[in-house]
C-alpha cells in the first residue's frame, strides 16, 4: 500500500471517528428524549420564506464536511475531529436534558427539489433542533479549510458556509435561535479542542 493510500484510509478514519460520534449520539438522543418543547419562528425567521428549492444548498452540507477532512492539512485534519466529537457530546447532552421541537410547515407541490425534501424528511428527525448540528459541523469544516496561503479556498468555504447556514433556515428544519446556538456549540468545540495539549504546533497550524 502507499503512502499516499495510506493517508487516505487515515483521513478516512478521521472523518469517520469525528462525524460518525456526530450521527451516533444524534441517532441515540432521538430513541432515548421525551417529547420535545416547541421553538417559536422569530421576525428573522419570517424574513426568508420557506422553499423547498433550498434543499441543494442544504445537502451541500454533506460534501463540505468530507472537502474538509479530505483536502486540509493534517493537524487540522486531527483537530476537526476532536471538535465533532465535543460537539456532538455538547450536544447529546442538550439533545437530552432539554428536547426541542418546531411547527414545520407542510411540504406540496411537486419537482425534484420537493420529492429530494420529502426523502431528507423520511430519515430526519423532528427533534433535536435546538442546537443546530449542521450548524455547528458547517462551522467546523470552514473553520478547517480556512488558510492564508490559500485564499481562494478560504473564500468559497466560507460562501458555502453561510450559504448553508441560509438554507436551513429556509427549509425550516431549525429556526434562528437553533443556528446561533449550532455555531456557538461549534465555536467553542472548535476552541476547545484549540487549547489541547501538548499539540501546541497544532494549534498554530489550525490557527494559521
Amino acid at each position: 500500500m502507499s503512502a499516499q493510500q495510506i493517508s487516505r484510509w487515515s483521513r478516512f478514519w478521521h472523518m469517520a471517528s469525528g462525524w460518525g460520534s456526530v450521527g451516533v449520539v444524534y441517532t441515540l438522543s432521538g430513541w432515548l428524549q421525551g417529547p420535545g418543547t416547541v421553538l417559536p419562528e422569530t421576525a428573522l425567521d419570517r424574513l426568508i420564506s420557506f422553499n423547498p428549492d433550498g434543499i441543494w444548498l442544504y445537502l451541500s452540507f454533506f460534501v463540505i464536511i468530507p472537502v474538509a477532512y479530505f483536502t486540509t492539512d493534517v493537524p487540522r485534519m486531527r483537530w476537526l475531529m476532536r471538535s465533532m466529537q465535543v460537539c456532538a457530546v455538547l450536544c447529546g447532552l442538550v439533545f437530552m436534558l432539554w428536547p426541542t421541537t418546531l411547527v414545520y410547515p407542510e411540504v406540496s407541490g411537486d419537482g425534484i427539489s420537493v420529492w429530494v425534501f420529502r426523502l431528507l424528511l423520511a430519515g430526519d428527525s423532528s427533534q433535536n433542533c435546538l442546537p443546530s448540528l449542521h450548524a455547528a459541523l458547517t462551522l467546523l469544516s470552514v473553520w478547517a479549510l480556512l488558510d492564508r496561503r490559500r485564499p481562494w479556498r478560504s473564500l468559497l468555504a466560507v460562501g458555502c458556509g453561510i450559504c448553508i447556514c441560509f438554507s436551513i433556515i429556509q427549509l425550516r428544519r431549525h429556526v434562528s435561535i437553533d443556528l446561533a446556538a449550532g455555531l456557538l456549540v461549534g465555536w467553542c468545540s472548535g476552541w476547545l479542542c484549540l487549547q489541547r495539549r501538548p499539540a501546541s504546533h497544532e494549534n498554530r497550524a489550525v490557527t494559521s
